[in-house]
């Protein structure tokens, strides 16, 4: 099936063909695939090659690499593969394919989201720059009437205010590549006041005065605010808050890990969210596939990806949505 073929039938609609649509025009981007030993790592792989946005490089131990292949019944012939011993080892090759410039595109495969991870934490050999390493979720909610950005559900456990400040600016550099030009940026909490004994509303009350400070900047933060507050126009109004940023947020920057991931699953798994993640802060982008992922989830998130790979190197297509 050729690329645009592949591309019509993934693209349904909404986010996925508002994704693939953008990366249109641009070269399949060479992707490093650490340990794709399963059916699911394998599948996203070949997905994402046949729908044109990536070439991949499969790294990992070969004769576990050709029996997921095998036990998948895909081709996996045109790909070049990286041979590795274990998991360990395919994820330093992998960032190292990355680092060397073989690869602009890390994703992970059937080996632990930690395992990948402390291979591009590693100081001297790593994918680490002066921005701390989040991810960000994209979310496409039928209820609601704009993309959705939810920031760290997967990677920071509990980030401190300074690393808040870097979270935000992943999330508002990331709506800059989707075209938002402004993004307004709610720093969720539970209530809408400063509340000591509540350390999420001081840490909302700080990034907003960095924002202020111009130590966050490209987007409209406010803060504290509760989700309803975040999303909704007429609980905002209901309540008396008068922001630029309540009912209409693009970003939700959530207080925790545990918050961003509930909140994530929940608009995904309850209100039939369509959902792509990006790891943003490296010096490439890093594709995070789940097994529970769906085809359209994985494919989104490859060109979500492909679409940020391209902005960094100053090639991005027109923009996603309107600012």
């Amino acid at each position: 099936m050729t690329g645009s073929a592949e591309k019509a039938r993934v693209a349904d609609g909404g986010l996925c063909s508002a994704l693939l649509a953008r990366c249109a025009g641009l070269p399949p981007a060479p992707t490093a695939i650490a340990h794709p030993c399963d059916e699911v790592s394998i599948l996203a792989a070949v997905e994402a090659a046949a729908a044109g946005l990536i070439t991949p490089i499969l790294v990992g131990p070969e004769h576990k690499i050709r029996a997921a292949a095998e036990a998948a019944k895909v081709d996996i012939s045109p790909f070049r593969l990286a041979p590795a011993p274990h998991s360990h080892a395919a994820a330093a090759l992998a960032v190292g394919l990355v680092r060397s410039g073989e690869a602009c595109l890390l994703m992970k495969g059937s080996l632990h989201t930690d395992e990948l991870m402390h291979e591009v934490l590693v100081p001297d050999t790593g994918l680490r720059t002066g921005r701390l390493i989040s991810h960000v979720y994209l979310m496409d909610v039928p209820t609601y009437p704009r993309p959705l950005l939810i920031t760290d559900g997967a990677v920071n456990i509990m980030p401190s205010l300074e690393e808040k400040r870097d979270i935000v600016q992943n999330a508002i550099d990331l709506a800059h590549v989707l075209g938002i030009a402004r993004p307004k940026v709610a720093i969720l909490s539970a209530i809408e006041t400063v509340n000591p004994r509540i350390p999420s509303t001081l840490d909302a009350a700080g990034l907003c005065k960095m924002a202020d400070r111009n130590q966050i900047v490209g987007g409209l933060l406010d803060g504290p605010l509760a989700i309803d507050i975040a999303i909704s126009p007429e609980a905002a109004a209901e309540k008396g808050i008068v922001s630029q940023v309540a009912g209409y947020a693009d970003i939700l920057v959530a207080p925790d890990l545990v918050a961003g991931n509930i909140l994530a699953k929940q608009l995904t798994f309850l209100a039939g969210a369509h959902a792509a993640g990006v790891v943003l802060g490296a010096c490439a982008p890093i594709i995070l596939t789940s097994r529970a992922d769906s085809e359209r989830t994985r494919i989104s998130s490859c060109a979500m990806a492909v679409l940020v790979a391209a902005a960094q190197m100053a090639k991005l297509p027109q923009a996603l949505v309107g600012g």
